[in-house]
């Protein structure tokens, strides 16, 4: 069973940073895309970035430029470095992974960008 867990998330004042780690478990192979989500409140859950195996990445054009994304698969592990937070950056964060046709979710992670 394929298990997900982000940590990293917290209050953090506008022009701050946070990253966001997913780690995960119970896979013996690496997995092909793996990205982030976010849904804040009363909103629907959108696309934040995701990495492919090779190392391609793509961003949401609100984050384009102050997150970014990386993996390490040894570790089978995503992160999101996430510089010059606004206040509409506030949502719970999800990692997502994709393996084969098979897609699994984290938990989420609470980012609030506050003064």
């Amino acid at each position: 069973q394929v298990r997900l867990v982000e940590s990293g998330g917290g209050l953090v004042q506008p022009g701050g940073s946070l990253r966001l780690s997913c780690s995960t478990s119970g896979s013996l192979f690496s997995f092909n895309v793996m990205g982030w989500y976010r849904q804040a409140p009363g909103k629907q859950r959108e696309s934040v970035a995701h990495i492919s195996s090779s190392g391609s990445t793509t961003y949401s054009g609100s984050v384009k430029g102050r997150f970014t994304i990386s993996r390490d698969d040894a570790e089978n592990t995503v992160y999101l470095q996430m510089n010059s937070l606004k206040f509409e950056d506030t949502a719970v964060y999800y990692c997502n992974v994709w393996q084969g046709a098979r897609s699994y979710w984290g938990q989420g992670t609470q980012v609030t960008v506050s003064s």
